[in-house]
């Protein structure tokens, strides 16, 4: 068999590995224990700079000689001069850039290259932009890339609108850039902020100042700009329906709005010698500072959420001591204070009344106003045209369940801004909004002041804990929903007449929080499994015995 390569097999293939990485092993291991020697001992200089490299090139997520590395070079800084620190760290830079061939997604090269920059006498920031443009196109999703790129821009100053178009960039070449898609939405407050004089909300700056850097705090963004980004956006999930990426950005469009902070409501009750506070966002009374005076006396009072599951709420409610505000014939003024955000609110009650209030309604409020603008109402209907499009398009590729579980959502959210505004200019306290395919319900706070509520004919699986907040409701109507949830009708007290035919109420236990309301005389439940239930009628004899008129 002379002129023949001897074939090796393969258990002597394996055993020459096996013995090559034993080698290795002890070769990594005496390397190491001499730098753990070395730093115990404190000792800085260019063989344990050596070592270190030489570990590190193998295995860069080695946190502990990281650290050393760095207590290495900042030794080097107080014995070496301006420009050997400078050709130091530029080879730092090249060697972390090595490392980061072996691991790109290697937090501790990443970490240690932004040490190395902040610290270069001369920084190269176009030279850090580069290397990030370069990682990015490999792999657009390298976070840790992402976070040492806005560490770069931050620290070079990099304009937005610059940055802006780096985004652009990386969206056209690529759809699916949840990174870049995220991106955009910080940068975008930041050179299209919503101005405060409403005639030129998108108006352009100075071209005297340069540019804003993407380092401030975020703001609203212009609604021009918003309008053009959901041009953008649909192009985007036209191209792709199925990419999560574009409906999770469009999904941040949607809501860019922000309330005053502020007291919106105060309402005062004789007979329950009862007032409740409506705030412009969820707060904790507990803890804001909240007071209230009565003809000029402070008053003490034990405020409480309208339901034990919230600690912040938009809606908080207390008792006065009995007999303060009862007798009919007394005038008496209320103020509520919130020291936190130093500002309060004026209630009277007048002689004769048995309940008034005061308060900010929606449209005062501009409650809805940058969502619901004649520009972006148009938009959304147009927008809610293109998913039906897309349905037609590609039928058997429809939506997942949870995104057309969103669009029915937000569907029913401006359903509801629309009834309240004109349930207000109409100066009822009636909210009816029955047949509308509902799926939720929001915007509650709002509704404190309603007596009578139509919720019938929609596909509501549920009132939840919010619904407490309709503090004067005395009438609700829900027949014909999924209703098998009334976890929100609770200690509502004034509330007489509860119906509720045709949904799913399948439990005694699922009409629980109906024992909380006092006043509570008529319950239809016609339709519900519960009628089925044995015993019923005596059941919910004990349950409510409050409940004069039952329908089963």
């Amino acid at each position: 068999m002379h002129g023949r390569v001897k074939i090796k097999t393969t258990a002597q293939q394996e055993e020459e590995k096996r013995k090559e990485r034993e080698k290795k092993l002890k070769i990594y291991v005496a390397a190491r224990d001499a730098c753990f020697s070395k730093r115990n001992e404190g000792i800085w200089d260019d063989e344990a700079l050596q070592l270190t490299q030489q570990l590190l090139s193998s295995n860069p997520d080695f946190a502990t000689l990281w650290n050393y590395r760095r207590e290495i070079l900042m030794h080097l800084e107080t014995v070496k001069d301006k420009d050997e620190v400078q050709k130091i760290y530029e080879a730092e830079l090249s060697f972390t850039e090595s490392c980061l061939k072996v691991n790109p997604k290697s937090y501790g090269s990443w970490h240690h290259r932004g040490w190395v920059s902040a610290r270069l006498p001369r920084p190269d920031w176009a030279r850090e932009l580069t290397l990030c443009d370069r990682c990015l196109s490999l792999d657009d999703r390298n976070f840790h890339c992402w976070d040492y790129r806005r560490m770069v821009v931050k620290m070079s100053g990099v304009p937005v609108d610059q940055e802006l178009a780096f985004t652009d960039r990386l969206i056209g070449s690529n759809f699916s850039n949840y990174s870049s898609w995220h991106y955009r939405s910080t940068l975008l407050p930041l050179l299209h902020p919503e101005s405060p004089e409403p005639p030129s909300p998108c108006r352009e700056p100075p071209q005297s100042s340069p540019p804003p850097s993407p380092q401030t705090h975020s703001h609203r963004v212009c609604e021009e700009q918003l309008l053009k980004e959901y041009e953008l956006v649909q192009n985007a999930f036209f191209t792709d329906p199925n990419d999560q990426s574009a409906w999770f950005y469009y999904r941040w469009l949607l809501g860019r709005a922000e309330r005053e902070e502020m007291i919106s409501c105060v309402y005062v009750n004789r007979d329950e010698e009862r007032v409740a506070v409506a705030f412009s966002r969820p707060v904790n009374a507990q803890s804001v500072g909240l007071f209230l005076v009565l003809d000029g006396q402070p008053q003490r009072v034990e405020w409480r959420s309208v339901h034990p599951r919230f600690k912040q709420s938009p809606v908080w409610i207390c008792n006065l001591p009995p007999g303060t505000i009862s007798d009919i014939t007394n005038e008496r003024n209320l103020t509520v204070h919130w020291t936190e955000k130093h500002t309060h609110r004026d209630c009277a009650l007048y002689t004769g009344r048995t309940e008034s209030w005061c308060r900010d309604s929606a449209t005062d409020q501009e409650l809805f106003r940058s969502e619901l603008s004649v520009e972006k109402t148009s938009v959304l209907q147009s927008e809610l045209q293109s998913v039906k499009q897309l349905q037609e398009l590609e039928p058997l590729n429809k939506l997942d369940s949870m995104r057309s579980a969103y669009y029915s959502d937000l569907c029913s959210k401006f359903m509801i801004e629309n009834t309240i505004l004109k349930m207000e200019y109409a100066e009822v306290r009636v909210f009816s909004i029955s047949d509308k395919n509902l799926t939720t319900l929001c915007h509650l706070d709002q509704l404190l002041l309603v007596t009578h509520i139509n919720l019938s004919s929609n596909h509501l699986q549920r009132l939840p804990p919010q619904f407490a907040m309709l503090q004067c409701l005395e009438v609700l109507e829900a027949d014909n929903n999924a209703i098998e949830n009334l976890e929100g009708v609770y200690h509502l007290p004034k509330l007489e007449e509860v119906l509720l035919k045709n949904n799913k109420i399948s439990t005694l236990a699922d009409l629980q929080t109906l024992a909380s309301c006092p006043k509570l005389k008529r319950l239809d439940l016609r339709g519900n499994p519960v009628t089925q239930t044995a015993n019923v009628e005596s059941e919910l004899a004990e349950l409510l015995p409050s409940v004069t008129d039952l329908l089963l």
